[in-house]
């Protein structure tokens, strides 16, 4: 199958982050790789779990992403947890520093993945939680599990 032609397809997804962080907006970002990079994510030999991104000089930039090396590229081997730019437009760098200097938000990576033979990062301008909204939600979880599983076992026969 010819990569520009392919769907979106998800690498890496950062799963802890809807537990630890309240997301209030979503951006769509691309990310400065090497080629090596870029090999290592086909493979999906990235973490993203404990990556943030900070807005510097009217720039974006991810660290502590996690791209494992790529073994056929020893002899130009890239940085494993470095600090990666992502690309923007103009007015979304504006909006995302706005909200991360006044308002307090957080600027964490949610998921990466490749679209039409590109890399792109979807970033989330999120507040953390605190203990017990971490709480209220695993209580409502399990709730709506119960009752799934109640209406399960109580349905009419069709």
């Amino acid at each position: 199958m010819n990569r520009r032609l392919e769907a979106q397809k998800y690498i890496a997804q950062n799963r802890a982050a809807k537990f630890h962080y309240d997301v209030t907006a979503r951006y769509e970002a691309g990310i400065v790789l090497r080629g090596s990079e870029v090999k290592a994510l086909r493979e999906g030999r990235v973490d993203i779990s404990e990556a943030y991104a900070s807005v510097e000089r009217g720039e974006v930039w991810v660290r502590q992403m996690s791209i494992a090396s790529y073994p056929a590229a020893r002899a130009f081997p890239h940085a494993e947890r470095g600090t990666r730019k992502l690309l923007l437009r103009a007015r979304e760098i504006r909006e995302i520093e706005r909200a991360v200097l006044r308002e307090r938000y957080t600027l964490i990576p949610l998921d990466l993945y490749f679209k039409d033979g590109w890399v792109k990062v979807t970033l989330g301008v999120a507040r953390g939680k605190k203990a017990y909204d971490k709480r209220r939600a695993v209580i409502e979880r399990e709730a709506e599990r119960e009752t799934a599983a109640i209406n399960r076992a109580y349905r009419e026969p069709r």
